[in-house]
């Protein structure tokens, strides 16, 4: 019989998993899997879980929120091993689940974590650290992580936050220079993310929906710290119609990126802390995640690359 480790969050999002725990592990066992359950017991705890096992998994399922996918996928990614993940997205904020067209409906997302197909994801490797989706450093990123954030629309929240501060001097602005495939860019930014993913929300064209999940490419954004009240309003118009103002706006698609700073720079990982740092190496680690979704959603992805594939060609006058 096949064996499924399921590690859960007991306390995640607003408790949804609980009452429904006995039909979730009911749907996991008829899906022809001898399970092993696992609550969480606090923070980390189901990266420990995931690096520490001994026995031999054929999947294993997590159900929590994006921090608790995030701690598997890095566990497993640390193991060096390919096994599949199910995700029973039961968090206040699952963005990875809504790219991948995961149902936030728990029942129906157990179904797909037996019944499903493994769909080959990138996962980005931040020095000896993992992430799913999004790191990112600067504005808003740095405040406190006692709640967890949604990076679901990250423009939206950074026009918002423009808005609000009036004052430039209230802006953090970070000395950075970054490499990238042979290319050094060196200037001050008041917010950078690297992403893969659809759902955080990035500018139209090269960043946002036009995202291939296992191209072994991110999509990088930096902004530019305003020197004036002018450049400010026209990073907040450029932020709220999501169009990239190059005067302001570096954006570009690489695997790997080198981040220096004189100081110590906050960053979060898929929406949590990942710690201060003065020199950051992302690589892409192509299609290092295998995830359960539906067998027509991986048929639509797949669609959709190719869609894409031909649209970058085109636009960057390149063979991929």
């Amino acid at each position: 019989m096949k064996k499924m480790l399921f590690i859960y969050n007991p306390n995640a999002g607003t408790g949804v998993l609980k009452p429904k725990l006995a039909d979730v592990i009911d749907i996991l066992v008829k899906g022809g899997y001898d399970v092993t359950t696992y609550p969480t017991q606090c923070y980390h705890d189901a990266l420990a879980k995931t690096v520490t096992y001994t026995e031999e998994y054929d999947i294993i399922v997590c159900s929590g929120g994006d921090g608790t996918l995030d701690e598997v996928v890095t566990g497993v990614s640390k193991r060096g091993g390919h096994v599949p993940i199910g995700y029973i997205p039961a968090g206040t904020t699952n963005d990875f689940a809504h790219s991948l067209h995961i149902s936030s409906n728990i029942l129906e997302a157990a179904d797909v974590a037996v019944n499903g197909v493994p769909y080959p994801c990138d996962v980005g490797k931040f020095n000896d650290d993992y992430f799913v989706y999004i790191a990112a450093f600067g504005l808003f990123t740095d405040v406190s992580y006692g709640t967890k954030q949604s990076m679901k629309n990250v423009l939206g929240h950074l026009a918002y936050i423009l808005e609000g501060s009036k004052q430039i001097f209230n802006i953090p602005s970070y000395h950075v220079r970054v490499e990238h495939d042979g290319e050094v860019i060196e200037d001050d930014f008041m917010f950078g993310m690297v992403t893969n993913s659809r759902s955080v929300g990035g500018f139209k064209g090269i960043i946002g929906k036009d995202v291939i999940f296992d191209d072994g490419l991110f999509e990088v954004t930096l902004i530019k710290t305003p020197k004036n009240p002018i450049a400010l309003n026209e990073i907040i118009a450029s932020l709220v119609i999501k169009q990239i103002d190059s005067n302001h706006v570096y954006s570009f698609r690489s695997g790997e990126i080198h981040f220096e700073s004189i100081e110590e720079i906050p960053w979060t990982l898929d929406g949590e802390f990942g710690g201060e740092h003065d020199s950051v190496t992302i690589l892409n680690k192509k299609q290092g995640l295998l995830i359960m979704v539906k067998e027509d959603t991986k048929a639509h992805l797949e669609e959709k690359k190719e869609e894409l594939l031909e649209k970058i060609k085109e636009e960057e006058g390149l063979e991929i």
